[in-house]
């Protein structure tokens, strides 16, 4: 590797296991990471910002995975964050801090934000809701619809039920849109 190379770069090779072709891999390593800590960044002001305007405490985490920068605000103490937890709440200053990234960076901003633990509450409740349809499906049921939810739900959800051994899939059309379950 010669000095240079930027760290953006992709120089290695790999060898396709069946074709025995060099390939290149995906430049999604350094590059997506640079890009997510960068969103990251740039949201955790927002939201310091916000929390500063509105005068509640909080501790913010930045984390990357899955292509995508996750927030995560947190108190240590007994605070008004609550208030913020609340699911349509951070649905909504999710949507708010995703534009103000893509105002700064020009690119569209796939980032989640967890406040006070909202999400793995969502999880939990997700959770049982598959269970449910799973309850359902195994008492004769054909299939078991879930109410709408937003496609990241959704994509937990097929997680989900993939990890229960059975099959989901996404149906209807934009606040519609839905997730059936079935047999595998």
């Amino acid at each position: 590797m010669s000095d240079s190379n930027t760290p953006n770069e992709v120089t290695a090779t790999d060898v396709d296991g069946a074709t025995g072709e060099a390939t290149t891999p995906p430049i999604e390593t350094a590059r997506s990471v640079v890009q997510l800590e960068e969103e990251g960044d740039i949201a955790a002001d927002y939201i310091e910002e916000l929390l500063d305007i509105t005068d509640l405490d909080g501790d913010i985490d930045i984390d990357a995975r899955d292509g995508r920068a996750y927030l995560s605000v947190n108190s240590s103490q007994d605070s008004n964050l609550r208030i913020l937890s609340k699911p349509d709440t951070v649905n909504a200053l999710q949507e708010l801090t995703r534009l103000a990234v893509q105002a700064k960076t020009g690119s569209y901003s796939r980032l989640i934000l967890d406040v006070g633990g909202s999400r793995a509450a969502r999880v939990a409740e997700l959770t049982t809701l598959v269970d449910h349809a799973v309850d359902r499906i195994e008492a004769g049921a054909q299939a078991a619809s879930l109410p709408p939810m937003s496609s990241y739900e959704r994509k937990l959800v097929h997680d989900i039920v993939g990890a229960r051994g059975f099959v989901s899939a996404s149906e209807g059309e934009g606040r519609d849109r839905h997730t059936v379950v079935t047999r595998a």
